[in-house]
């Protein structure tokens, strides 16, 4: 899961967790010599080497001068579970929260524990994802420290027909989650899009799992551009992250925010449905009364998006009156 769509990273090798180390104490230190790291670390300079080559092969832009050693090109703070737990709202009980260095996709990893681990509201985080994906397949990679890949598990005793407009209520929760972490300018793009200054900044993507009648279970993905840096070349679309709407942002703290947010806005809408979210995402909403390009298999149609309905479909004017259309259904563009 990346907040948008990409070519193939250029390293498809696996990074291994030493690895982390190198990169903890780079984030740790402005500059460091190759000795001094093999020394903290109890390596080679070569292993050192062979590792900060990894790193900048996965999108890590690391700088090397001679005598002053090794050092990050921006500021990189990696995640920590303990710490997370610390920084959640007492208010906000999660099952389980977990940060991994690798993974293929936190919501893979979801989806595999949610047959054999009972508990609701599982936390899954990685540093690097070596399969994330986005909606209709489309393979999404982020560069270490650069993003956050966060994944949740909410189980509902209703059937998987309650769950419409899920995405939706989930993009509300981000927004108002960055929002207070002093982060604005922020807008959702129908079906499952965080935008900011025209360029896409975040991605949402729901898989339903269980009983269809109930209970079902929904495993919630959730990618958000945090600083790019190099690895902005390879995206296919516009694109923009926190690191240019807001100053610094801790990673730890808007990590934190959202989970907040999140457990905070499922339970509501188990409870309320999309109808509690329906005016808020009305008011973020950055399609109303654009012109759109609906395309649906090898029909392509013109319309004016006029909002969405109470399922949370997209209502769309076309040439011969009003439709809604389902995000199953359809590719959209946004005309310029």
């Amino acid at each position: 899961m990346r907040v948008a769509a990409s070519r193939p990273s250029r390293s498809s090798t696996a990074i291994e967790p030493s690895a982390r180390a190198v990169l903890a104490e780079l984030g740790a230190h402005g500059a460091i010599s190759g000795a001094a790291l093999a020394g903290r670390l109890g390596v080679s300079r070569a292993a050192v080497w062979k590792q900060v080559e990894r790193l900048r092969a996965a999108g890590i832009a690391i700088e090397a001068h001679a005598g002053s050693g090794y050092r990050l090109d921006a500021p990189l703070e990696l995640l920590d579970a303990a710490t997370l737990r610390r920084a959640l709202a007492p208010s906000t009980q999660v099952g389980d929260l977990a940060v991994h260095w690798q993974l293929d996709s936190t919501s893979s990893e979801l989806l595999r524990r949610a047959a054999d681990d009972p508990r609701d509201r599982l936390v899954c985080l990685a540093e690097i994802q070596t399969a994330g994906r986005g909606r209709r397949g489309r393979r999404w990679h982020t560069p270490p420290g650069g993003g956050i890949a966060l994944s949740l598990l909410k189980r509902f005793d209703a059937g998987m027909a309650a769950l419409a407009g899920l995405s939706l209520a989930v993009g509300v929760a981000a927004v108002d989650a960055l929002a207070a972490c002093g982060i604005g300018e922020i807008a959702l793009k129908w079906p499952n899009d965080l935008v900011a200054r025209g360029a896409k900044l975040g991605g949402i993507l729901v898989e339903l799992g269980g009983d269809a009648l109930g209970p079902c279970h929904a495993v919630i993905g959730l990618g958000i551009n945090l600083r790019l840096g190099a690895a902005a070349a390879a995206i296919d679309q516009a694109a923009i992250d926190l690191a240019t709407l807001a100053p610094e942002p801790s990673r730890t703290r808007v990590v934190a925010s959202l989970v907040d947010y999140l457990v905070a806005a499922l339970d509501r809408f188990e409870a309320q449905g999309f109808a509690a979210f329906a005016d808020a995402y009305a008011r973020h909403d950055a399609l109303h009364g654009r012109e759109v390009d609906v395309v649906r298999g090898a029909e392509r149609r013109q319309g004016i998006a006029r909002g969405i309905d109470a399922r949370g479909a997209l209502r769309v004017a076309f040439a011969g009156g009003e439709e809604t259309v389902d995000a199953g259904e359809v590719s959209l563009r946004v005309r310029a």
